[in-house]
Parts: C-alpha cells; sequence; structure tokens
C-alpha cells in the first residue's frame, strides 16, 4: 500500500513539473477570477447603496405627499362647509360637464 502511495505521489509530481503551461493557465485563471470578484463586490455595494437611497427618498417623498394631501382635503372641507351652495352649484356644474361628454362619444 504504501508502495502505491509514493508512486502516485510521484506521477502527481512528475505532471506537476511537465505541465507548466497547464500551471500558467491555471494561475492566470484563478487570477482572473479574483480580480472579476472583487469588481463584483464593488459593484454589489454600489448597487445595494443606490437602491437604500432610493428607498429613502421614496418614503421621504411619500410622506410629503400625504402631508400635501391632507392639507389640501382639510381646506377642500373647509371651503365646502363655509360655501355650501357655491360648492353644490360647482358639483352640478361638474355633473353636467362630464354627462355631456359622456353623451358625446
Amino acid at each position: 500500500m504504501a508502495t502505491a502511495t509514493k508512486s502516485k505521489t510521484a506521477i502527481d509530481a512528475k505532471q506537476e513539473i511537465e505541465a507548466p503551461l497547464t500551471d500558467k493557465a491555471t494561475s492566470a485563471a484563478h487570477d482572473a477570477v479574483d480580480a472579476l470578484s472583487s469588481k463584483a463586490a464593488v459593484a454589489e455595494n454600489g448597487v445595494r447603496k443606490g437602491a437604500s437611497s432610493s428607498a429613502e427618498t421614496l418614503n421621504e417623498k411619500q410622506l410629503a405627499a400625504r402631508e400635501k394631501l391632507e392639507e389640501c382635503t382639510s381646506k377642500t372641507r373647509q371651503l365646502a362647509s363655509e360655501n355650501p351652495l357655491a360648492t353644490a352649484g360647482l358639483a352640478f356644474a361638474a355633473g353636467m360637464l362630464v354627462t355631456a361628454l359622456f353623451r358625446r362619444k
């Protein structure tokens, strides 16, 4: 058994010595994979930071839009409660306009 192990090791060592082009190609492939891996990691971090920043910006804009909507809604309700007759007139005019537009089709 020990002889078989020694002979396989000797053959493996002999093959490594006799294949310098394979060793160079293997080394170059490993270097290329390592370089690509580091570039991919940098790109991934950039994408993650961009996505996080976009999510934060979107949340801020969404909150601002909600506040503006609430403000406009409260102003509209206040105007409607202060001028009920004008509100009814505007609603009637809008209804007539929509009806006229649908009849033309």
